[in-house]
């Protein structure tokens, strides 16, 4: 249920089955996913690379320490053993990467704009005392 909920769909396949169909990429990336495949072994997909993990994490809070997360395939990285299950909750989303190059990107033009206006602030504020000052002499 909670897999449905964000979007992860989980399949559960033979381990010969996975490395058959690994192997037939002809890819050397995936050879550090191929010792993490014994016992029971449950693939998620997912377009968000830490939703996954999310849910591992949650369930583990009821669970006990299961599942646990053999490997994690994440574009060209791989992340093996439980351990690395932290490393994946903190991995940022496409869109939280975008939101803070923006977030960059907007501070300095900001601030040059305040500066800006402080300045022509300044500015105005000395024209007026220099136009009252010749009124009262």
């Amino acid at each position: 249920r909670l897999c449905f909920e964000k979007n992860v769909e989980m399949k559960v396949a033979k381990n010969t089955l996975i490395r058959k169909a690994l192997e037939s990429f002809n890819d050397t990336k995936y050879d550090g996913i191929y010792e993490s495949l014994h016992g029971v072994t449950a693939l998620m997909f997912s377009d968000s690379p830490k939703e996954p993990a999310m849910i591992l994490s949650s369930f583990r809070k009821t669970a006990k320490d299961k599942p646990v997360l053999k490997a994690a395939l994440i574009d060209t990285a791989i992340f093996v053993g439980d351990n690395q299950l932290e490393a994946l909750k903190n991995i940022k989303t496409k869109n939280e990467l975008i939101g803070e190059v923006i977030g960059l990107l907007q501070s300095p033009a900001k601030r040059v704009l305040a500066a800006l206006l402080h300045h022509h602030e300044q500015k105005a504020g000395g024209t007026e005392a220099a136009a009252e000052a010749p009124a009262e002499a």
